[in-house]
This record gives C-alpha cells, structure tokens and sequence, in this order.
C-alpha cells in the first residue's frame, strides 16, 4: 500500500487507525478526512492506493461516500469500518461495491488481514458473517433488509426520534423528499408511525434503547 486516504470524523479513531497502517506500512502515505464531503473531493482530485472509510460520518455518509467514489473510479478499493454489526451492512456495502466491511471492535490483527485481502483483488468479510450469509441465503427477507440504501439511513434517523426537518437539515434533501422517504419505509414495514419503527429497530438491534 503506496496511497491511503482515511476518513473517519473522530481524531481519536484516526489516529489509532494510522498508528495500526504505519507499524505494517511504514513508507505508505496516509492522508486523513473528517467527513465524506472531503474524501469524494480528495479521491476526486488525487490517485489512492486504498480507502478506508467510517460508515457514520456528519453530511454524506460512508455509504453515500462509497456510492461516489465507485461511480468516479470502479476500480479503486473501499474498506468501510463501522460500529454497527455485519450482519447489519456488510451485504449492502457490498453491494454497493466496497472490498470489505470490518466492525471497529476488531482486533487491528483484522485490519491488516483485510487490507491484504484487498490489496489481491478479493473481497473480506470475517468467517463469521460469511456463515451467516450462508445460513440465511435462502431465508425470507426481513423489511429492513428490502430499504434502498437511503431509505435505510432514513428509517435509522427517523427510529432515533429524528424530524422530519432535521433530517432533510442532516441529510441535504428537500423536505418533501424525506416525507416521501418515510411514507414508503412505512409502507414497507406495514407500520404506521415512527414509534413503530423505533419499537422494530431495538428489537432487531438496528438501535439500542439507549440511542432511542
């Protein structure tokens, strides 16, 4: 690894994260963002060996971030870290055409053994969400799992007690995008109010109580 760019909107995870990067890659170029906005306009403007990316960020998501940057350039590998399960994102990062998907509680063992990984052309997921994957591939969708990527992040705001407002505020939509947004989530869910959402994310570990 020549080029990697991390972007993750904590210091303290950025920074651990390079001192892992810099012990197996001492010679690397590391280059490190806060937001999403700032790694599309980085691999924008510059050529990157790697990326590794938080799902959560303020602005334009990981997700969202990742969903540029393979529009912009195919070829260049993603790693999303997350705090979230796997069996939560890993499928629709995947999708999304990430290499890989890594939770943050790992061992910075994981992370080397991932970007190895990557760097042969191979996509990484842990032996523990690839058996889950095989467990449940032919198992009946939950209603989460049939969101588009957006509607997902909206239902995850709107499970928290977010409004309306302050969605469209956090996310840069219009309004009337966001209320169309949730009508549909709603309908997917065959649920009527966002009280109901939040009841269905805690109880599929979407969220916890404490974060709602």
């Amino acid at each position: 690894m020549k080029r990697i760019i991390l972007a993750d909107d904590h210091s303290f995870i950025r920074r651990g994260l390079i001192q892992i990067l810099k012990d197996e890659y001492p010679s690397a170029e590391i280059k490190e963002v806060g937001d999403g906005e700032s790694l599309v306009k980085e691999v924008t403007l510059h050529d990157w060996d790697l990326v590794i990316s938080d799902l959560d960020m303020p602005g334009r998501s990981g997700l969202e971030a990742l969903e540029q940057i393979k529009l912009m350039k195919p070829h260049l590998p993603v790693l999303i870290l997350s705090i979230y399960p796997e069996e939560l994102y890993a499928v629709r990062v995947l999708k999304a055409g990430a290499s890989g998907y890594l939770n943050k509680n790992s061992a910075p063992e994981e992370l080397i053994t991932a970007i190895q990984r990557i760097s042969l052309g191979r996509k990484y997921i842990t032996s523990e969400i690839a058996e889950k994957l095989l467990i449940n591939i032919d198992s009946e969708k939950k209603p989460h799992e049939l969101l588009t990527n957006k509607e997902f992040e909206i239902f995850k705001l709107l499970a928290l007690g977010k409004t309306i407002t302050q969605i469209a505020d956090s996310l840069s939509l219009a309004l009337t995008t966001v209320s169309t947004h949730r009508s549909r989530i709603l309908g997917k869910f065959n649920l009527s109010t966002n009280s109901d959402l939040t009841r269905y994310a805690i109880s599929h570990h979407i969220i916890s109580d404490i974060d709602g």
